[in-house]
């Protein structure tokens, strides 16, 4: 840990803290592990994870990529008119109400060829068609298929509230809906199992908890396998189907096996934030770091770091906070927690830290990091060989 540690001080010497980096050889060791794990499905690249343009086609490079999973439709609108992302569609896996974004979709035949917009009601049709009425080409639209297990009914289901639709017959009858309008185009199916791919199988300290969890997951996992086959089957019967997209970096090695699917997506696995430490399927490494300087030594065993407040998205519990990372054996303050503007770090390891050291953390989640910084510094080996700006950098906060 001390050399990575090291390696990391060596690299960014020249760089005044607060900054973010990513580790480009363990960012590039997670990749080939997804794509192990993958089992040769191919890997749409989910940009909400990712949140940098120069990373986003860095992976797509790289073999067993291909898509983009995007989280708005200007961002998609963005990203299609980007010629060094070419040969890539997108999909939005979030339905959109942006009218003046449907609209230049509507009017734009080569955005609308590479993009592919969600939906799971009619009432997203008719926002589409309202804002579209008479689009250069079809918009292409993909059918949201409700993962959740639901093994004693809706009021007690496990998993994600998103799409309403669950049943073949609910699929089928907006496949047909869809196809009624000239509009547009019903291009693929997705399902993203939440419960399985992001929620680690290996809480540490928790072995019962743990268990449980296991076999919850193993019995989604049949049911979904089962329902999703059955939806892909009725919804083919209305038209063909492009593409149908499951998984994600917690479950892509299991979704890969359906023959229902024919594609995977993952984004948080390159940069294997915190939340995702505790699978038992896979071990990544931690490639997106940012760092704090030390400027106070409050007391005996504590130091104070400038800023840190970043947390994540999510249940507000202490899982969501950042992880000091190196030195390693650092904690928060019980009362004080991580501060917009300082956050005391207490442990043994603060007695070692100087005015002006660095304090490494980790964020809980991926892409989340990126709102905070504008620009990545790529380090590989011990040096920075590049510096990149974020969506932020560039000017684009999408949410």
């Amino acid at each position: 840990m001390s050399s990575v540690r090291d390696r990391y001080e060596v690299a960014t010497a020249h760089l005044e803290a607060p900054f973010a980096i990513v580790d480009l050889a363990a960012m590039r060791a997670n990749a080939a592990d997804l794509t192990r794990r993958a089992g040769g499905m191919p890997i749409r690249v989910a940009s909400k994870s990712v949140r940098c343009r120069h990373l986003l086609r860095t992976t797509l490079a790289t073999p067993g990529y291909s898509g983009i999973m995007a989280y708005t439709l200007p961002e998609a609108l963005w990203l299609a008119a980007d010629e060094t992302l070419d040969g890539h569609d997108i999909l939005v896996a979030y339905p959109t109400v942006d009218a003046h974004a449907i609209t230049a979709l509507g009017a734009d035949p080569e955005a609308a060829a590479k993009i592919t917009v969600v939906v799971d009601s009619s009432d997203h049709l008719d926002v589409i068609t309202a804002a579209a009425p008479a689009p250069a080409t079809p918009i292409r639209v993909c059918i949201d298929i409700d993962t959740s297990w639901q093994p004693l009914g809706q009021r007690n289901r496990i998993g994600a509230h998103r799409s309403p639709l669950r049943t073949p017959g609910q699929a089928v009858a907006l496949a047909r809906l869809i196809s009624r309008r000239p509009g547009l185009h019903l291009d693929g199916i997705m399902a993203y199992e939440a419960q399985i791919a992001g929620i680690g199988d290996a809480p540490p300290g928790r072995p019962v908890y743990g268990r449980v969890l296991q076999w919850v997951q193993q019995q989604s996992q049949y049911e979904l396998a089962r329902r999703r086959a059955q939806i892909v089957r009725a919804v083919s019967e209305v038209a063909p189907l492009r593409f149908v997209n499951g998984g994600g970096t917690g479950s892509l090695h299991i979704t890969s096996r359906e023959r229902a699917v024919t594609e995977v997506a993952a984004g948080s696995g390159l940069y294997q934030p915190r939340l995702f430490d505790h699978y038992r399927s896979f071990t990544g490494r931690p490639a997106a770091l940012f760092a704090l300087p030390v400027v106070r030594r409050p007391a005996p065993g504590v130091v104070t770091a400038l800023g840190g407040g970043y947390t994540a998205s999510g249940p507000g519990d202490s899982t969501r906070l950042p992880q000091p990372y190196l030195p390693p054996g650092l904690d928060y303050s019980s009362t004080e927690g991580v501060g917009e503007v300082q956050t005391p770090l207490k442990g043994a390891p603060a007695d070692a830290l100087a005015i002006g050291d660095r304090v490494w953390m980790r964020h809980a989640k991926a892409g989340e990091l990126c709102e905070r910084f504008d620009q990545l510094h790529l380090v590989d080996g011990d040096e920075v060989v590049a510096t990149v700006p974020t969506y932020r950098g560039e000017g684009k906060t999408f949410l």
